[in-house]
């Protein structure tokens, strides 16, 4: 049996495809589209995941859509009837586009999935899921658990904003939910707002410069916005908020308790934007902590499954881990709305279809997230030659070799490899390498790489083996989603006057061993490498750690600010051209800038838009 799976219409659209229980494809539309959040339907990435598995639509028993439009149309009316007669405005904007396009989307996705198959019975065979039984699907069933609780965060999907579920074999039941307007979700893109970043891309960075502020407005935070239970229930006070009716996420009441109106995008950020940063995070941090801490109580459950946009805050993750209440955790890599096309296609094979899942307890069926495209050695070669690229053609072994040179000669290394990442982070597939090792290097990636804010931190690739050795860590973390503090063997302590920096000021001093994967305050977002999930890579760290002794390098998404990860060949070569990556490694091709014509650079700063 053969399902799609679609997420569309909001941001994040993607196609998923599952045979028989087992996940076959999965990818983002924006890596085909080269348009960053791409919300439209996922043409590109449907194509592509019937192209892996060798069908066309009308091979395909199911299609289904990760929400229910008409629930969610029920929620926009309610809430505009309840808060009437304030946001008209933004009533009138809305409403016209959901009665031509959203409300009947049924027949928007009929017509969108006929170009691909003109027999595909749309009236038998479109079927239609809730969104956080999408999310709880793509984080249960792929996981290695027979038996988990399922915790689904994040800004609205219908009503539900938050839901508890126990999983069981192939069953999902519901537990409990919060409703809109109540969201953790929302209550931190609304800081997101505020400290201007963009809602529903932003919300990583808050979480990046958090660890330059104090949390001083936490209790105010408390005090004023959010009223959280014992057991991590919570009500918002919709006073200080404006996205229930109006364009903007924050009123001016909320502006007057944080002492002024919402950065702009290309205003410096104060200590006073690093301590809003940290009090929020401080604020969400304890509330999942209750919240996760609660329902282990009530269900007795030793595993706890993540998903929704709340479950990519990697710092609350961490904690949750650190915590003790549950003995494992697992995360859905794709937690956010491009995930909900993969549980809308388990969510119908298991629970509509009551198919048998077995879980092993030990392994999940992600395959490590490697599920999108992927390109053979023929193809790689002919695209870049086509592209003007001159490289060599090396076997694996002096691929390797070569890579580990231009890593420990200081280089920013370009590592495209195998199939690309489901989800949004970069895995060891579209990734840029470096060493950690390297006091410069996270600076150096930050201003000539990537073209992004000079706080925001690297994340470490770390040998599963070792990874004990080197941080607060003894497990797996195969999907960057959980931070963990260096080992204390591996730090360096500040002196009395570095203590005495304040801020981004903190940047340049060196913490540890690994000073371009340290933050400021001594964590890490880390990623476990596996040899069975990604044996190159793997091999890779390998072979520089016998080089160094150190089995961590760097690793970064392979795009810069303001554009998706590269997809093809020739995106990462345009990249690389672009920027100042200095090696690429490309299937069993190696590239050198200096090797290249000049005049196929073409600079991205001109032309990025903000992420």
């Amino acid at each position: 049996m053969r399902i799609l799976g679609i997420s569309a219409f909001y941001h994040d659209s993607a196609a998923a495809l599952v045979r028989d229980g087992e996940i076959v494809a999965a990818a983002q539309e924006e890596r085909f589209t080269r348009r960053k959040h791409d919300s439209r339907f996922p043409r590109h990435a449907l194509e592509y995941c019937l192209a892996e598995e060798g069908v066309t639509l009308d091979g395909v028993d199911y299609v289904v859509f990760y929400d229910k439009p008409f629930l969610k149309f029920e929620r926009l009316l309610e809430t505009y009837l309840a808060f009437a007669p304030r946001g008209f405005r933004s009533f009138s904007m809305a409403v016209p586009l959901w009665i031509r396009e959203k409300l009947f989307q049924k027949k928007l996705l009929a017509r969108e999935l006929q170009k691909f198959g003109r027999n595909f019975d749309c009236d038998r065979k479109l079927l239609f899921t809730e969104h956080h039984l999408s999310h709880a699907a793509s984080a249960f069933y792929p996981s290695p658990f027979d038996e988990a609780l399922i915790l689904t965060m994040d800004g609205v999907g219908e009503w539900a904003t938050t839901s508890a579920a126990m999983g069981r074999g192939n069953r999902i039941q519901v537990l409990r939910e919060i409703h809109f307007p109540h969201s953790l979700g929302l209550l931190y893109s609304a800081f997101t707002y505020y400290t201007g970043f963009r809602v529903n891309s932003g919300e990583y960075k808050l979480m990046g410069l958090a660890p330059y502020g104090q949390p001083r407005f936490a209790g105010l935070i408390r005090d004023r916005l959010i009223d959280v239970k014992p057991d991590g229930s919570f009500r918002l006070n919709l006073e200080y908020f404006n996205y229930c009716t109006g364009l903007t996420m924050t009123n001016a009441k909320f502006d007057a308790l944080f002492g002024g109106p919402p950065r702009r995008p290309d205003e410096k950020l104060t200590p006073r934007h690093m301590d809003v940063a940290a009090s929020i995070q401080a604020v969400l941090d304890d509330v999942v902590l209750r919240l996760t801490s609660s329902l282990a109580r009530e269900t007795g459950a030793r595993n706890l499954c993540l998903a929704g946009g709340v479950a990519l805050n990697c710092v609350a993750n961490g904690k949750v881990l650190r915590a003790g209440r549950f003995d494992r955790l697992w995360i859905q890599p794709a937690a956010g709305d491009a995930g909900g096309a993969l549980g809308a296609a388990l969510a119908c094979y298991f629970s509509f279809h009551n198919q048998p899942r077995r879980a092993d307890g030990c392994h999940d069926s992600m395959r490590g997230s490697y599920l999108g495209p992927a390109f053979d050695q023929p193809a790689i070669v002919e695209r870049l030659r086509s592209a003007g690229a001159r490289f060599s053609v090396m076997d694996e072994d002096c691929l390797l070799r070569t890579s580990v040179d231009a890593i420990e000669r200081g280089q920013a290394l370009g590592w495209f490899q195998g199939r690309m990442e489901f989800g949004p982070r970069a895995l060891g597939a579209r990734s840029i390498l470096g060493d950690a090792r390297s006091p410069t290097m996270q600076s150096l990636l930050n201003l000539k790489v990537k073209h992004r804010e000079s706080f925001r931190p690297f994340a470490p690739s770390v040998l599963r083996e070792h990874v004990a050795d080197w941080f607060a860590l003894d497990g797996d973390s195969p999907y960057m989603l959980l931070v963990a503090d260096v080992a204390p063997a591996r730090r360096r302590e500040m002196t009395p006057a570095e203590h005495q920096l304040f801020g981004i000021e903190k940047l340049n001093v060196p913490r540890s061993e690994i000073p371009a994967v340290t933050h400021v305050d001594y964590s890490a977002r880390i990623q476990t490498v596996h040899r069975e999930t990604n044996p190159r890579f793997h091999r890779l760290l390998s072979l520089f750690h016998e080089r160094t002794g150190c089995p961590v390098v760097v690793n970064t998404s392979f795009n810069v600010r303001g554009e998706p990860i590269v997809c093809t060949p020739e995106d990462a070569f345009r990249c690389f051209m672009g920027t100042g990556i200095e090696a690429l490694a490309i299937g069993n091709c190696f590239l050198r800038k200096e090797d290249q014509d000049g005049s196929l650079a073409r600079p991205y700063q001109a032309s990025l838009d903000p992420d």
